[in-house]
């Protein structure tokens, strides 16, 4: 652990989840992010992500950025959380924003920090495989002190509705260059970019601040300058904010990985890890499909965090098992 006492892991759970708005709907009918809800009852997979990153690292280096108009249902989940540690956007503006604010955030309270983002919203059935790999990332943070490193995950099948990275050369660390990444191919392309050794795209990545910082500066500098001014601005006036809410208010949804990480694969690496039952459950047919191989698979998966978690507050507002079999009846 004395390697990783820099690192910091920020679980991204400011997303809105409109995919699954059908459902994610609780008894009023309103829709409720993915994040929020739980896969087959229980802890939500906000919980669940948290307790991914604590696998890696004590609850006081790890950070969550959330919007503020999912307050309801973020407050009572991460109630055991340090405030300082729930980084609050204004209002979701994609997921390069939200990155941005969080290492900034980071930044002005460890300026060496390293660390590790991970999406909330996510299923693990092998969380142990998965944690070896957060563990490697954070350990290659240690030598190395630029770009990004990526968490690609060994392919279980060809899914066309997935993002794919497609690795290049071994690098001396041990890790493979990014050749290029390919979202959302047709079956047979996806059938063919596993025949080549390409990975799912687990969006799980790793990185210096700094570097980090560095990057997203190059990709979208007029964003960043404005980003620190008024984040700066706040510092100074102490307003409460207000810098910070006038910014969002005009900020563009701007995503990270076609924003940032494409079109930079010659400042990033990926690391692999293995097949873990990972799915980003972005679809009402992923939520199917995991929830059927969870029922031929018989697994009892009572997860760590609902006994022994600080984090959990009881059950998730909605059960996507119990809505997919709702509409599936219907």
């Amino acid at each position: 652990m004395a390697t990783r006492q820099r690192t910091w892991a920020i679980v991204l759970a400011a997303g809105d989840g409109t995919r699954l708005a059908n459902l994610t709907r609780d008894a009023r009918g309103n829709a409720v992010p993915k994040q929020f809800c739980s896969l087959n009852g229980g802890a939500s997979l906000l919980q669940e992500s948290m307790h991914r990153a604590r696998r890696l690292l004590p609850r006081e280096r790890l950070c969550v950025i959330v919007a503020e108009q999912h307050r309801r249902w973020w407050g009572p989940t991460l109630w055991a959380l340090p405030a300082s540690n729930i980084i609050v956007q204004p209002r979701n503006c994609g997921t390069a924003n939200g990155i941005l604010l969080a290492t900034l955030s980071i930044l002005e309270r460890d300026p060496l920090a390293r660390i590790v983002f991970l999406p909330a919203d996510h299923y693990v059935r092998d969380e142990r495989a998965l944690a070896a790999s957060l563990r490697e990332a954070a350990t290659l943070l240690t030598r190395n002190l630029d770009g990004l490193t990526l968490v690609g995950i060994e392919p279980e099948h060809a899914d066309p509705e997935l993002g794919y990275i497609v690795p290049g050369r071994e690098l001396v660390d041990g890790t493979r260059g990014v050749a290029r990444f390919v979202e959302k191919p047709d079956l047979a392309t996806a059938r063919a970019l596993l025949d080549h050794g390409a990975l799912w795209n687990s969006f799980i990545f790793a990185a210096r601040g700094p570097a980090l910082l560095g990057l997203m500066r190059e990709r979208m500098p007029e964003i960043v300058d404005r980003m620190q001014t008024a984040l700066a601005r706040d510092a100074r006036l102490g307003s409460g904010g207000r810098a910070l809410r006038e910014l969002y208010a005009e900020l563009p949804i701007v995503d990270f990985s076609r924003t940032v990480a494409q079109g930079a694969e010659n400042a990033l690496r990926v690391i692999t890890a293995p097949a873990c039952g990972w799915s980003d459950l972005g679809t009402p047919e992923r939520v199917a499909e995991v929830l059927r191989r969870l029922g031929e698979e018989r697994l009892e998966r009572v997860p760590e965090p609902a006994r022994l978690s600080p984090f959990v507050a009881g059950p998730a507002i909605v059960d996507l098992s119990a809505q997919h079999a709702r509409l599936a009846f219907a």
